[in-house]
């Protein structure tokens, strides 16, 4: 991303919110020499790129532009470095410590289902469109899927792990992603490879005998 606008980002992401104006401020602080036009297209390209938001325009007790205050959208802070997947290594560290395994599979089992029933597949529609519903809301989810027709069936493959480091300590995200594809297309599939087990996607075949 260019230089400036990671700048405005981390004042925003520091501030909460701020107007071009203050935004101009802070980066004059950094030694910065940038003016409010600058700063006005900088925030046009943001704003393109779904990266901030606006509020509506504020009034003004002088003649001038409308004043906007600008903040971060969830798509701007997902870009910030997180802790969640050392938190995900350490929780199912402790789970696997403190809870029989059948209480923890019982645990993911029921995470499976809600993110099924919220992606809320078709389950009477043809499975291409199954397919292409399941594959919009594991992209949503970071999984990087897309689908292909195969003999006998179809090949859903997830080309990104969104928990990679944990899923190789154990195998319980795998199960969990295995009975959430089963639960949205209401068909089990079967497990071809795996990225966890060093493949380039996750692959699970789904048979239809009348493809």
């Amino acid at each position: 991303m260019q230089e400036t606008r990671r700048y405005i980002l981390d004042i925003l992401n520091h501030r909460g919110q701020a107007t071009v104006e203050e935004i101009v401020d802070e980066l004059r602080n950094r030694s910065r020499g940038i003016t409010a036009v600058t700063v006005r297209h900088h925030l046009a390209r943001l704003f393109e790129e779904q990266m901030i938001t606006a509020s509506a325009p504020l009034r003004r007790a002088a003649p001038g532009r409308p004043r906007h205050v600008y903040s971060l959208t969830d798509k701007a802070r997902s870009s910030f470095p997180t802790n969640y997947e050392l938190l995900t290594v350490h929780l199912l560290g402790e789970m696997a410590r403190s809870l029989p395994s059948n209480q923890i599979n019982v645990i993911f089992e029921g995470v499976a289902d809600r993110m099924a029933n919220e992606a809320s597949v078709p389950n009477l529609a043809p499975m291409p469109e199954r397919l292409d519903s399941v594959v919009n809301y594991l992209n949503k989810q970071g999984y990087d899927a897309y689908w292909e027709p195969c003999d006998g069936g179809y090949v859903l493959h997830t080309a990104n792990c969104p928990y990679h480091k944990a899923s190789r300590r154990t195998d319980t995200l795998c199960e969990m992603d295995m009975r959430l594809i089963a639960s949205m297309l209401h068909i089990v599939p079967r497990v071809l490879h795996r990225v966890a087990d060093g493949s380039a996607t996750c692959a699970y075949m789904i048979r239809c005998p009348s493809v």
